[in-house]
């Protein structure tokens, strides 16, 4: 194992510790909030292997994990399986609808797959309310409004340790966001990673080199759904209501947002793009409560933000790492 290896295990380790004992010193609320960062981090790692690493631009990351959030709720609520379990379903669902919707999208690229995957962000809330009967249409449904459901809001019990529901979210969360950096890593390291960085560079030298660009894209559109799809199907859980407006067209740029702050290509700042995702509005909004005051508030911190540090967190730990090695 490698001296680089070692280090990242060793933050990695660090990291886990710290988001351990979060909750033992924030109230309920705020660790509900921190688990929507999680969440996020979700959602982002898959999209910057998507964007960051293959070079495709999605603004349609909402939609899959809108399949992902009502994956679960039909699971939940017509089937009465346990919220949890529903969480490999809607990865597997999500992940097959981004290996169908990638196989046409590869011969696409730039502003015209942005401008498709667009397009299915645009078109996700008609879909759910056309099928009323499955989705619950415009009014929604809520995923423990029923008796059986409603137990899983009671403190769960784990090693001995009793959790009330929003530490219970958190716990849930970071450690599928952890899972997910890990398997994240570990595929990103290996061969597949260096498919997707080549193709992210030059497409004539990756199929020069005999790398498929189209089962390397779809392979990478599958990927990021898989993620989306956990990231809804959590955000369903944590919001434990879905409808149209849970998965908003909003959501997929500012699920794009957050991976430029956090830095394309790199997965050290996606916590850094997670909590401006989920905190930078709330901050907006206090700052001033004028009409239309905090989006404003909202883009000039994000256009500084890009001015001052453009490559992103990744960017930022990227120049401590050298200062610490001078």
């Amino acid at each position: 194992m490698s001296r680089a290896t070692l280090k990242t295990l060793a933050v990695f380790a660090a990291l886990s510790g710290v988001v351990f004992v979060i909750p033992a010193f924030v109230n309920d609320f705020r660790a509900q909030q921190f688990a929507y960062v999680g969440v996020y981090v979700v959602a982002l790692t898959g999209l910057n292997i998507l964007t960051g690493y293959t070079g495709q631009i999605s603004l349609g990351h909402g939609a899959f994990m809108a399949i992902g959030g009502y994956t679960t709720s039909i699971l939940m609520i017509d089937h009465g399986v346990k919220d949890i379990a529903t969480i490999p379903f809607a990865i597997v669902v999500a992940g097959v609808a981004g290996v169908l919707f990638g196989l046409p999208a590869a011969r696409l690229s730039g502003l015209y797959l942005a401008l498709a995957t667009f397009g299915v962000a645009l078109a996700t809330p008609a879909v759910i309310k056309k099928f009323e009967g499955f989705t619950g249409g415009g009014t929604g449904v809520n995923l423990f409004g029923t008796p059986e459901l409603t137990a899983s809001l009671t403190p769960v019990e784990i090693i001995g340790f009793g959790l009330d529901f929003n530490n219970w979210l958190y716990y849930l969360c970071w450690t599928l966001a952890l899972v997910g950096y890990v398997v994240a890593w570990l595929i990103l390291r290996g061969r597949t990673g260096r498919a997707f960085r080549a193709v992210r560079d030059s497409e004539t030298a990756a199929v020069s080199s005999g790398i498929s660009l189209t089962r390397t894209k779809v392979l990478a559109f599958g990927i990021s759904a898989a993620y989306a799809g956990a990231a809804g199907s959590l955000f369903a859980i944590t919001t434990t209501f879905v409808n149209p407006d849970t998965y908003p067209v909003t959501l997929s740029i500012f699920l794009l947002v957050g991976i430029v702050v956090a830095g394309l290509g790199s997965l050290k700042g996606l916590i850094a793009g997670a909590i401006f995702i989920q905190f930078m509005p709330l901050w907006a909004q206090n700052v001033s409560k004028s009409p239309g005051a905090p989006a404003v508030v909202y883009g000039v911190a994000l256009i500084l933000l890009i001015l001052v540090l453009p490559g992103g967190a990744s960017g930022v730990i990227a120049r401590l790492q050298q200062l610490v090695r001078r």
